[in-house]
């Protein structure tokens, strides 16, 4: 039976409008009610009424195709989280709550994604098993939605999982994809430097926790410089630096914040011991202490090859031959991580770079832009994807 994975005009622009409005009230990690609700009546009102809450804000819904019988399961995953990022992209529907922004493309995520849920549900006769579309909160901060999804079991009668992510660097409309790892285990951590306050006139009566930070944050860099496989990813960021606070006064506290990326899990412990250990290195030799915590956050998304195969193939099929473009994994982290590691997974990017419309920016910059027309491309491989990894017998 043939599969209608087109969508209408007139759904293209429903789902452009749903974008919309989502990028213009963005909501911060784990507070993503107003979101939730949104979407919760964009489903019902497409006939999806079985909607559950799930991770704190998110929305889960299963869709079960009536060509036939089969109890395999696939389940899509579509973020819907912003960032503390103040919007300077110029566009006419730009955020409207002061310092959030949707800089990361998670509104055309949720409007992709939601296109793609609404569309199969009109069309669950012409496949056989079930979709679960998971709107996802929390993927930028912690206490991560991810790994919340995978606690509340939503993945253990999971067959597969499927996960899309805009990508800027890739030409609109076209798709990266490729088995393997695919993104990096990333891991926050923080310190706590304290020194001893003094006149800034005399430095020699106190310990300054400036200076010993400054020496931390140019120390950590040589992990990755000299204590590391080339061959082997690994990032580790320094991403805030706060203390002092008069013109006459050595600071006696400084505070920072950083992240370690990494490619393997040898390499992941590896770096949190010498990140603490450097720290706790530098603070004894400068007559400081530093008080050190880590979190660990998402594991390294890893492409099932079977399932990486079934994206390009789909791809090349609804848009032409090389639709599809093998590409290397991102150094970003992403908490789909946690859906690969507990079930056979395929993450891919969506092209949404458009230069001469200045679509440019890369994520999380404050100009950030999407060429909204690769959005079609997107939620009508989502459809196909979905119901072709119901048929792979993975």
């Amino acid at each position: 039976m043939p599969r209608p994975d087109t969508l209408s005009p007139g759904q293209i622009k429903h789902m452009l409008e749903v974008r919309r409005h989502l990028h213009a009230h963005p909501e911060l990690s784990n507070k993503e009610s107003r979101t939730q609700a949104y979407l919760r009546g964009q489903l019902e009102t497409g006939g999806l009424t079985a909607v559950r809450d799930v991770a704190g804000f998110g929305l889960a819904v299963d869709i079960e195709g009536t060509a036939g019988f089969s109890n395999r399961k696939v389940a899509v995953r579509a973020d819907i989280d912003a960032l503390p990022i103040e919007e300077h992209s110029g566009v006419a529907f730009s955020s409207t709550v002061k310092g959030v922004m949707h800089a990361c493309g998670h509104d055309a995520h949720a409007a992709m994604v939601l296109a793609a849920a609404t569309h199969l549900h009109r069309h669950r006769d012409t496949f056989a098993g079930t979709v679960r579309f998971i709107f996802q909160p929390a993927e930028e901060a912690e206490p991560l939605g991810g790994r919340r999804i995978v606690e509340e079991g939503l993945l253990d009668d999971i067959d597969a999982a499927i996960g899309i992510h805009v990508d800027p660097y890739t030409q609109a409309g076209k798709i990266a994809v490729a088995g393997g790892p695919f993104t990096l285990a990333s891991d926050i951590f923080d310190a706590v430097i304290r020194g001893s306050s003094a006149h800034a006139a005399k430095p020699e009566e106190g310990v300054d926790a400036i200076a010993v930070a400054c020496a931390m944050v140019s120390e950590l860099q040589k992990i990755v410089s000299r204590e590391r496989d080339a061959y082997d990813p690994l990032v580790i960021s320094v991403t805030s630096i706060e203390g002092g606070g008069s013109y006459n006064v050595v600071a006696d506290t400084v505070r920072l914040k950083g992240t370690i990326r990494s490619g393997s899990p040898a390499t992941r412990l590896r770096a949190r011991e010498r990140v603490q250990d450097i720290l706790k290195g530098l603070a004894l030799a400068h007559r400081a202490t530093v008080e050190f915590s880590l979190v660990e956050g998402e594991p390294p998304v890893v492409n099932d090859p079977a399932l990486a195969r079934v994206v390009a193939l789909a791809a090349d099929t609804l848009f032409g031959a090389g639709t599809a473009v093998a590409a290397a994994g991102w150094t970003a982290a992403d908490d789909f991580g946690f859906y690969s590691e507990k079930r056979p997974s395929v993450y891919f990017r969506l092209g949404i770079r458009n230069e001469a419309e200045g679509c440019i920016y890369p994520l999380h910059h404050p100009q950030f832009k999407i060429d909204e027309t690769a959005l079609r491309v997107g939620a009508e491989l989502v459809v196909k994807i979905a119901c072709d990894a119901l048929g792979e017998g993975l």
